[in-house]
């Protein structure tokens, strides 16, 4: 039997015409029975599998174009930057600006997400807490995953119950500063920060700042009461603030 040889050039027309495509329908367009043959002009031209429809599809890399979240489609199957879905996944969860639950992610990736997840917290790789009432994933890194979760306790009070006018106004980009800002500090320095933000505020600024940051109302009004009586605590002790 006459041995059929599939250029590079081949592959790249076929794809061009198609876009993605299973090896058995490969196999077909080539006639050939030989699926290393298929896979070695693949890895030649570089190809990716997609993290849908239990990965028998197939493209190259110059045919897609990712979004910003790294994922493509043609003709509703689905790859991604990352490759599989499992690393798909952690990608996204650790890269989030806010952790993302299991129905945020399948409605960005189009396919179930619960086995990866469950496979991920098992592993450690990633790490979850309930927010409003539905399981959140994070990274495990300690400074991303702090930043991550005060993001999202500033969209849960978005959604939920819609921040107060004046911390509404502010720009999605002074918020996100100020919640960075308020990672970095200790437990004092927070509650001193919070209270000199809410005093700015006015009325009502108490309450502001402390669904702004994830606070107790109380902590904030603590601190707020400290800088103003000029009592700030510092190295274990209260030391009262000279007058000028």
């Amino acid at each position: 039997m006459r041995k059929i040889i599939i250029s590079p050039n081949d592959i790249i027309s076929y794809f061009d015409k198609e876009k993605i495509s299973t090896i058995s329908q490969m196999k077909k367009t080539f006639m050939t029975s030989s699926t290393m043959t298929i896979f070695r002009r693949l890895k030649s031209l570089g190809y990716l599998t997609s993290y849908s429809h239990r990965g028998k599809y197939y493209t190259l890399l110059n045919i897609v174009s990712f979004n910003k979240q790294g994922i493509w489609s043609c003709r509703s199957v689905w790859f991604s930057a990352q490759g599989n879905l499992y690393n798909t996944v952690k990608y996204l969860v650790t890269q989030s600006e806010a952790g993302w639950s299991a129905q945020e992610l399948e409605n960005i990736l189009h396919v179930e997400v619960k086995r990866p997840l469950l496979q991920l917290c098992i592993s450690k790789e990633i790490y979850r807490e309930k927010s409003a009432g539905v399981y959140v994933y994070y990274s495990t890194l300690p400074d991303v995953q702090r930043m991550q979760l005060l993001m999202r306790r500033e969209k849960n009070s978005e959604v939920t119950i819609g921040l107060p006018a004046q911390v509404e106004a502010l720009s999605h980009e002074l918020k996100a500063a100020i919640i960075l800002f308020f990672s970095l500090l200790d437990e004092q320095q927070r509650r001193l920060y919070a209270g000199l933000e809410a005093h700015k505020m006015g009325h009502g600024g108490d309450r502001q700042i402390s669904e702004l940051l994830g606070m107790d109302v109380h902590t904030v009004a603590k601190g707020r009461r400290e800088l103003l009586s000029g009592n700030v605590l510092r190295s274990g002790t209260i030391r009262k603030c000279k007058s000028p």
